[in-house]
Protein backbone atom coordinates (compact mmCIF):
# COMPACT_ATOMS: atom_id res chain seq x y z
CA UNK A 1 0.00 0.00 0.00
CA UNK A 2 1.42 3.37 -1.05
CA UNK A 3 2.07 5.97 1.62
CA UNK A 4 -0.20 8.95 1.52
CA UNK A 5 1.63 12.12 2.49
CA UNK A 6 -0.06 15.49 2.79
CA UNK A 7 2.80 17.94 3.18
CA UNK A 8 2.12 21.26 4.86
CA UNK A 9 5.52 22.83 4.36
CA UNK A 10 4.05 26.35 4.20
CA UNK A 11 3.16 26.07 7.88
CA UNK A 12 6.58 24.79 8.99
CA UNK A 13 8.44 27.11 11.38
CA UNK A 14 11.93 25.59 11.03
CA UNK A 15 12.32 24.42 7.40
CA UNK A 16 14.93 21.88 8.45
CA UNK A 17 15.04 20.65 4.84
CA UNK A 18 17.34 23.61 4.16
CA UNK A 19 19.88 21.87 6.39
CA UNK A 20 19.33 18.39 4.92
CA UNK A 21 16.44 17.04 7.02
CA UNK A 22 14.16 14.59 5.13
CA UNK A 23 10.91 15.20 7.01
CA UNK A 24 8.85 12.75 4.95
CA UNK A 25 11.44 10.07 4.19
CA UNK A 26 11.08 10.49 0.44
CA UNK A 27 14.57 11.60 -0.61
CA UNK A 28 15.42 8.39 -2.50
CA UNK A 29 12.02 8.24 -4.20
CA UNK A 30 12.24 11.87 -5.23
CA UNK A 31 15.75 11.48 -6.62
CA UNK A 32 14.36 8.74 -8.86
CA UNK A 33 12.06 11.35 -10.44
CA UNK A 34 15.03 13.08 -12.04
CA UNK A 35 15.58 11.51 -15.43
CA UNK A 36 18.39 12.72 -17.69
CA UNK A 37 16.28 15.55 -19.15
CA UNK A 38 15.30 16.90 -15.73
CA UNK A 39 18.85 16.65 -14.40
CA UNK A 40 20.04 18.70 -17.37
CA UNK A 41 17.40 21.38 -16.73
CA UNK A 42 18.21 21.36 -13.03
CA UNK A 43 21.94 21.79 -13.65
CA UNK A 44 21.28 24.82 -15.85
CA UNK A 45 18.84 26.33 -13.33
CA UNK A 46 21.29 25.80 -10.48
CA UNK A 47 24.10 27.32 -12.53
CA UNK A 48 22.06 30.48 -13.18
CA UNK A 49 21.02 30.66 -9.52
CA UNK A 50 24.62 30.20 -8.34
CA UNK A 51 26.22 32.67 -10.72
CA UNK A 52 23.56 35.39 -10.79
CA UNK A 53 21.75 35.17 -7.43
CA UNK A 54 20.20 38.58 -6.73
CA UNK A 55 22.10 40.20 -9.59
CA UNK A 56 19.82 39.91 -12.61
CA UNK A 57 16.11 40.47 -13.28
CA UNK A 58 14.02 37.46 -14.28
CA UNK A 59 14.01 38.38 -17.99
CA UNK A 60 17.82 38.28 -18.04
CA UNK A 61 17.88 35.07 -15.97
CA UNK A 62 15.51 33.49 -18.48
CA UNK A 63 17.86 34.35 -21.34
CA UNK A 64 20.87 33.11 -19.37
CA UNK A 65 19.06 29.84 -18.58
CA UNK A 66 18.19 29.31 -22.25
CA UNK A 67 21.83 29.95 -23.23
CA UNK A 68 23.06 27.56 -20.53
CA UNK A 69 20.77 24.90 -22.01
CA UNK A 70 21.98 25.64 -25.53
CA UNK A 71 18.47 26.52 -26.70
CA UNK A 72 18.14 28.43 -29.96
CA UNK A 73 14.34 28.73 -30.41
CA UNK A 74 12.17 30.18 -27.67
CA UNK A 75 8.38 30.33 -27.54
CA UNK A 76 6.54 33.32 -26.10
CA UNK A 77 2.94 32.65 -25.10
CA UNK A 78 1.33 35.97 -24.27
CA UNK A 79 -1.98 37.55 -23.32
CA UNK A 80 -3.26 40.11 -25.80
CA UNK A 81 -3.57 42.52 -22.87
CA UNK A 82 0.22 42.39 -22.55
CA UNK A 83 0.97 42.68 -26.27
CA UNK A 84 3.18 45.75 -25.74
CA UNK A 85 5.18 43.97 -23.04
CA UNK A 86 5.43 40.85 -25.24
CA UNK A 87 6.87 42.97 -28.07
CA UNK A 88 9.59 44.31 -25.76
CA UNK A 89 10.34 40.81 -24.41
CA UNK A 90 10.54 39.39 -27.95
CA UNK A 91 12.83 42.24 -29.02
CA UNK A 92 15.18 41.66 -26.07
CA UNK A 93 15.27 37.88 -26.49
CA UNK A 94 15.65 38.15 -30.29
CA UNK A 95 19.17 39.47 -29.76
CA UNK A 96 20.28 35.94 -28.91
CA UNK A 97 17.43 33.60 -29.91
CA UNK A 98 14.82 32.95 -32.54
CA UNK A 99 11.57 33.93 -30.81
CA UNK A 100 8.28 32.37 -31.88
CA UNK A 101 5.28 34.09 -30.29
CA UNK A 102 1.64 33.09 -29.96
CA UNK A 103 -1.14 35.44 -28.84
CA UNK A 104 -3.88 34.12 -26.56
CA UNK A 105 -6.66 35.04 -29.00
CA UNK A 106 -5.12 33.05 -31.86
CA UNK A 107 -7.61 31.58 -34.33
CA UNK A 108 -10.37 34.00 -33.21
CA UNK A 109 -12.62 31.24 -31.84
CA UNK A 110 -15.87 32.53 -30.28
CA UNK A 111 -16.40 31.72 -26.59
CA UNK A 112 -19.88 30.49 -27.52
CA UNK A 113 -18.30 27.60 -29.45
CA UNK A 114 -17.30 25.89 -26.18
CA UNK A 115 -20.13 27.36 -24.12
CA UNK A 116 -17.73 29.60 -22.18
CA UNK A 117 -18.92 32.44 -19.96
CA UNK A 118 -18.45 35.85 -21.55
CA UNK A 119 -17.16 38.98 -19.83
CA UNK A 120 -20.01 40.88 -21.52
CA UNK A 121 -22.95 38.48 -22.03
CA UNK A 122 -24.69 40.99 -24.31
CA UNK A 123 -21.84 41.02 -26.78
CA UNK A 124 -22.47 39.15 -30.03
CA UNK A 125 -18.89 37.88 -30.47
CA UNK A 126 -16.32 37.47 -27.73
CA UNK A 127 -13.15 35.62 -28.69
CA UNK A 128 -11.96 32.96 -26.28
CA UNK A 129 -8.38 32.61 -25.13
CA UNK A 130 -6.85 29.57 -26.83
CA UNK A 131 -3.98 28.35 -24.61
CA UNK A 132 -4.10 24.81 -26.04
CA UNK A 133 -3.77 26.36 -29.50
CA UNK A 134 -0.90 28.57 -28.34
CA UNK A 135 0.95 25.50 -27.07
CA UNK A 136 0.24 23.58 -30.27
CA UNK A 137 1.55 26.39 -32.47
CA UNK A 138 4.76 26.56 -30.42
CA UNK A 139 5.02 22.75 -30.45
CA UNK A 140 4.73 22.76 -34.24
CA UNK A 141 7.40 25.48 -34.45
CA UNK A 142 9.77 23.29 -32.43
CA UNK A 143 10.39 25.69 -29.56
CA UNK A 144 12.82 24.42 -26.92
CA UNK A 145 11.65 26.60 -24.01
CA UNK A 146 8.28 28.33 -23.72
CA UNK A 147 7.80 31.52 -21.75
CA UNK A 148 4.45 32.59 -20.31
CA UNK A 149 3.73 36.29 -20.46
CA UNK A 150 0.55 37.11 -18.55
CA UNK A 151 -1.77 34.24 -19.36
CA UNK A 152 -4.95 34.12 -17.25
CA UNK A 153 -5.20 31.86 -14.21
CA UNK A 154 -6.17 28.45 -15.56
CA UNK A 155 -5.16 29.30 -19.12
CA UNK A 156 -1.56 29.10 -17.93
CA UNK A 157 -2.32 25.60 -16.59
CA UNK A 158 -3.79 24.49 -19.92
CA UNK A 159 -0.84 25.92 -21.83
CA UNK A 160 1.64 24.18 -19.52
CA UNK A 161 -0.18 20.85 -19.82
CA UNK A 162 -0.13 21.01 -23.63
CA UNK A 163 3.40 22.35 -24.13
CA UNK A 164 5.98 19.80 -25.25
CA UNK A 165 8.83 22.14 -24.28
CA UNK A 166 9.59 23.12 -20.68
CA UNK A 167 7.64 26.19 -19.55
CA UNK A 168 8.71 29.12 -17.38
CA UNK A 169 6.63 32.09 -16.29
CA UNK A 170 7.99 35.58 -16.84
CA UNK A 171 4.82 37.53 -16.02
CA UNK A 172 1.96 36.24 -13.87
CA UNK A 173 -1.23 38.11 -14.73
CA UNK A 174 -2.86 40.18 -12.02
CA UNK A 175 -5.15 42.79 -13.52
CA UNK A 176 -5.76 44.46 -10.15
CA UNK A 177 -2.17 44.63 -8.89
CA UNK A 178 -0.29 45.54 -12.06
CA UNK A 179 0.82 41.93 -12.71
CA UNK A 180 2.45 41.74 -9.29
CA UNK A 181 0.33 39.09 -7.53
CA UNK A 182 2.61 38.90 -4.49
CA UNK A 183 1.52 42.44 -3.57
CA UNK A 184 -1.66 40.84 -2.16
CA UNK A 185 0.54 39.03 0.36
CA UNK A 186 2.77 42.00 1.19
CA UNK A 187 0.10 44.69 1.50
CA UNK A 188 -2.12 44.36 4.57
CA UNK A 189 -4.86 46.46 2.95
CA UNK A 190 -5.18 44.07 0.03
CA UNK A 191 -4.61 41.01 2.23
CA UNK A 192 -7.64 41.93 4.37
CA UNK A 193 -9.85 41.51 1.30
CA UNK A 194 -8.61 37.96 0.83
Amino acid sequence: MARQIKPRCAMCKTHGCRDGKDCYGHAEEHLALYDERLVRLHRAASAIEGRHYGKEPRLRETALFAKEMGFKRLGLSFCIGLADEAAVIAEVLSRDFEVISACCKNCGIPKKTLGLEQIDPGREHETMCNPAGQAEMLNEAGTELNIICGLCVGHDAIFTMKSKAPVTTLIAKDRVLGHNPVAAVYCQYVRRKL
